[in-house]
């Protein structure tokens, strides 16, 4: 009975859908008939099912919410992405977060920000202020996306970019569009624990693809190619997410082969362009947009308040994905777009990214310190950005690290959310931009004892 509901609970039974018979569901489950009857019987009776003399049982349940904790393997709260993530973005002002993806709230340009709301307040247009986007999203925002894209060799016009919400709506978007129930999709393992969340909501078979200083294990990813078919490979090319790791020429041009052989769509996460001080080569500006969809967002240098991202695509899958958006949205958010115009095409921003650049590569440089004085050690020395990706000692359980640390108000990062294949559990997320409070190496430190004598 247990077994029935739970598979009408995470949606692999809709009403209607024919049960195994009786002889099939004994044998699965090695039990006998008189049990699988049993068990039939009292599920029919509460509603459950339905039993059609001559033809078998069915469900008769009403369609369930939707519930993403059943969607996967029951896994400790400490390495589930969607409770880490509810962790950092619940946090109080007195929780330290050097585990979040973001940075903290004094390194954002606000003189900027305010500069543009006081601008965007004194307009004489009021349709900015009142009245629906176009469902591409602002005409002069996507133009000058064009042309910065077109800085970093990525040939994209403004009727080729859709703006959206945000990144995480963006990689949403572009999974309605050409993914369905039970396709295969590649990931990096470790890879950006958001994209398994996600993934999780589209009920899909994920697949993690052993992740290498340059890329993709090509070895693995041409395997798994073979054995899984898979519609997507979901990737951030620069600055990878959780790694810093950065995509070598020859890794992208053998990658782009594997996925024109076997018909495969990467989607390129390019959402910390900004940090980069030395550009990795671009998906996209190889491909020409046959098979890879570029997406960014402005929340990690700009603003996580202003919801706004990008789509970046062929022709034919932009005018879908307009649809898509009317669809679900009705229309871009205008008024973000508005204030991200205008504090991006400012000098102040830029003078903001020099300076951030400088700030994190001295942050990224005390925070390995650090953390060799704990044992912990950096998979590599990214280049930029603010994430790096620690090996504990002594073989240490993360989780177990991240459990003891919350209990101080510390939110960590623990390996495994962001592993696939839950290989990373001595492994954790860093950001050097939120280690800048001697208090997180105290907790750290006792965290990391508490762990060592369990």
């Amino acid at each position: 009975m247990a077994a029935i509901r739970s598979r009408i609970a995470s949606r692999a039974l809709t009403p209607g859908a024919r049960l195994p018979s009786i002889r099939a569901l004994a044998q699965s489950m090695r039990v006998s008939k008189s049990t699988v009857v049993e068990a039939y019987d009292r599920l029919a009776a509460e509603g459950t099912i339905r039993s059609r003399p001559g033809s078998g049982f069915y469900s008769g349940a009403p369609l369930a919410p939707l519930s993403l904790a059943e969607l996967a393997p029951r896994l400790d709260r400490a390495i589930d992405p969607l409770w880490v993530s509810r962790q950092s973005l619940e946090a109080k002002g007195d929780v330290l977060k050097p585990g979040c993806g973001w940075l903290p709230d004094d390194w954002m340009p606000e003189e900027e920000i305010r500069r543009a709301l006081r601008g965007l307040a004194r307009t004489r247009d009021v349709t900015g202020l009142t009245d629906y986007g176009t469902p591409l999203g602002l005409p002069s925002l996507r133009a000058f996306l064009s042309r910065r894209l077109a800085e970093q060799g990525v040939q994209a016009a403004p009727d080729g970019i859709l703006l959206t919400d945000s990144g995480t709506q963006a990689i949403d978007f572009v999974c309605r569009l050409l993914i369905q129930l039970g396709d295969a999709v590649l990931v990096d393992d470790p890879c950006y624990f958001n994209f398994l969340a996600l993934l999780r909501a589209h009920q899909v078979t994920v697949i993690g693809v052993p992740h290498t200083p340059t890329g993709p294990d090509l070895s693995a990813f041409e395997q798994a190619l073979n054995e899984h078919r898979p519609r997507l490979y979901i990737t951030n090319s620069g600055l990878h997410n959780p790694t810093g790791a950065a995509l070598s020429t020859v890794t992208a041009h053998r990658l782009l082969k594997l996925a024109e052989k076997h018909g495969l769509t990467v989607v390129e996460d390019d959402i910390f362009a900004d940090f980069e001080t030395e550009p990795a080569p671009r998906l996209a500006a190889l491909d020409g947009f046959e098979r890879v969809v570029r997406i960014g967002s402005f929340s990690k240098t700009l603003s996580a308040s202003f919801r706004c991202g990008y789509i970046a695509a062929r022709p034919d899958w932009i005018e879908k994905l307009t649809d898509l958006r009317i669809a679900t949205g009705f229309a871009s958010n205008r008024l973000s777009e508005e204030l991200v115009l205008a504090v991006l095409g400012s000098s102040g921003y830029r003078r903001h990214l020099e300076a951030l650049k400088v700030r994190l590569a001295r942050s990224m440089a005390a925070t390995i310190d650090r953390l060799e004085a704990f044992g912990i050690t950096p998979w590599i020395v990214p280049k930029a950005g603010m994430l790096l990706w620690c090996r504990l000692p002594d073989d240490l359980d993360a989780a177990d690290v991240a459990r003891h640390a919350l209990a101080e108000h510390v939110v960590l990062a623990p390996g495994n959310v962001f592993s696939p294949a839950q290989s990373a559990k001595s492994f954790m997320r860093f950001n050097v931009a939120q280690c800048t409070d001697e208090r997180v190496f105290g907790v750290l430190d006792r965290a990391m004892r508490l762990a060592a004598r369990e």
